[in-house]
């Protein structure tokens, strides 16, 4: 300790390099598996939501608020979690997150009815969001650059595997108990979580000053603008956008919102949010790069198992079976990734993992009805292999060279990048796919038509299937030929969804090297 002492207060290469001591390692390990939880979370309901459903007997349009209400809730929580940080100290801002997230999974878990769900789900996600930044700026606080390339690896892995295997674990859960353990499997972890944290992490220290000038004003007009923002990008592509009376009104109020958010966060004394961690390049260019790796990240985990089961017909379990593999993928490339970003420009590594993803998706744009676990083997591999060779240098790139002091607002502002960019890809994933399936609908409609002899014989055919049926087999037969015609229309939606996130993903790979190389990190990454 003599040491750490003699280290000049001025120096803030080194001013994070006290001992790696065994309590901080196993304090930050419980703190990375509390954030496991937390997002793996989101994506754990979303394979079950069918069973909650049933279970609670909420109607369809209820349903979905079991997902929106948890990603407004943390949406706000994200980068209000700097300002928290701050004023609690990491210690206890951990610490009241797990055990808030804890206490609100076991209500969920015993909720009767949809209006108890929605609300103990908002619950969890405001007070377990909190828990995802503080991972990130602890990591990049209390360890020295030399140990990055252990960290980012395994709170890259952490970040990306938890909603990539999300859709697995609900679907293992609910087809072999119930859909309460979607829930009663937080309960135990979450109360180690807990305690571990508050009885191991000393990171810093509170500093309850700052509640004085706390702007309270600013969060509000947060909430607003983000929280509005996150239902219109939820509900609008399935209520017509704008056309919907809620999605207009929330749209309305998240645009007034965010003008008075910006004018408060440029005039406060102590504004809730600090934007002038985007003066920072690097963490300007990781935050665009972030924004797009969350498209792929939730817009992939969702678009595949949508595919499986609309068009393939699979339940929860079989989805979750097939999407297994890009995270066993991750696990086999987060090693072989962490000793890269110590030796590679971590440029070089993000357009590969970028072009990864193009090629990934580029595949997918042959997809026929008939695709199934093989034809979907290559893709997913690429997939998870390519998200890991992003997520480090991303990470490095954003929040490798930025002092200490602005560490954790900065945190919370690069995860809610990534959160929103799965947000957007959602919305626009759903658009697409349901203004071209329209489409593509109306051109196989004016194809098959009483002129069409190929069509009339298909009809024939179908019929002659059905004769056993007597005077419905003609009624059947045109039902069966409009299902195939319709299975065939949103398999052609796909093949453009599809096209589009390539266009996306190589445009984003071209734009790597427009991006400044973090000498800092590089250098640190590399042991020095």
């Amino acid at each position: 300790m003599a040491t750490a002492a003699a280290i000049p207060a001025g120096a803030p290469a080194r001013a994070a390099e006290p001992p790696l001591d065994r309590r901080r390692m196993v304090a930050f390990l419980c703190m990375v598996f509390g954030m496991f939880m937390a997002i793996l979370d989101i994506q754990i309901v979303s394979a079950s939501l069918n069973e909650i459903q049933a279970g609670l007997s909420a109607s369809g349009d209820e349903i979905p608020w079991v997902q929106t209400s948890y990603l407004v809730a943390e949406v706000i929580s994200i980068p209000l979690s700097g300002t928290l940080s701050r004023v609690l100290s990491t210690r206890w801002m951990f610490a009241i997150s797990a055990g808030g997230f804890t206490a609100m999974s076991l209500m969920c878990a015993t909720s009767s009815s949809i209006g108890e769900m929605i609300v103990w789900r908002a619950a969890q996600g405001f007070i377990g969001g909190g828990m995802i930044p503080t991972v990130f700026a602890a990591a990049f606080t209390i360890f020295p650059p030399s140990k990055r390339t252990i960290v980012s690896p395994m709170i890259g892995l952490v970040a990306t595997l938890a909603p990539t295997i999300g859709p697995t674990v609900g679907g293992y859960l609910t087809d072999l108990m119930s859909w309460h353990w979607l829930f009663l499997i937080n309960v135990v972890p979450g109360i180690f979580v807990t305690v571990s944290t508050w009885i191991l992490v000393d990171f810093d220290e509170p500093n309850y000053g700052l509640i004085k000038s706390f702007d309270w004003a600013g969060l509000a007009f947060m909430a607003g603008f983000l929280g509005c923002l996150e239902y219109v990008l939820e509900e609008g592509p399935n209520h017509d956008w704008l056309q919907d009376e809620a999605v207009f009104t929330c749209a309305v109020i998240c645009g007034t919102s965010a003008l008075l958010f910006f004018w408060r966060v440029f005039t406060a004394k102590q504004p809730i949010v600090d934007l002038r961690a985007f003066s920072d390049r690097n963490f300007a260019s990781g935050c665009v790069a972030s924004f797009v790796l969350g498209i792929g990240l939730y817009g992939l985990t969702y678009i595949y198992p949508v595919y499986l089961a609309r068009v393939r017909g699979y339940s929860a379990l079989m989805i979750g079976e097939t999407m297994f593999v890009s995270g066993l993928c991750m696990f086999a490339t987060a090693p072989i990734a962490g000793r890269l970003s110590g030796k590679v420009d971590p440029r070089l590594m993000m357009g590969l993992g970028f072009v990864g993803f193009a090629c990934g998706t580029w595949i997918v744009t042959g997809l026929t009805k008939d695709w199934d676990f093989y034809e979907l083997l290559l893709p997913q591999i690429l997939r998870g292999c390519s998200l890991m060779l992003c997520m480090i240098p991303i990470n490095n790139i954003a929040l490798g060279t930025l002092p200490p002091a602005r560490m954790k607002n900065a945190s919370g502002l690069f995860n809610l990048t990534r959160n929103l960019g799965g947000a957007v890809g959602l919305a626009l994933i759903n658009t697409i796919l349901n203004d071209r399936w329209d489409l593509h609908l109306t051109r196989l409609h004016e194809r098959f038509t009483w002129a069409n002899t190929a069509a009339l014989e298909r009809l024939d055919t179908l019929q002659r299937g059905f004769d056993s049926y007597g005077s419905a087999a003609p009624g059947m037969a045109l039902q069966a030929m409009t299902n195939t015609v319709r299975i065939q229309g949103l398999v052609m939606a796909f093949e453009d969804v599809f096209l589009a996130l390539t266009a996306l993903f190589l445009a984003i790979a071209c734009a790597v090297p427009l991006i400044r190389r973090p000498n800092a990190v590089a250098g640190g990454g590399g042991g020095h």
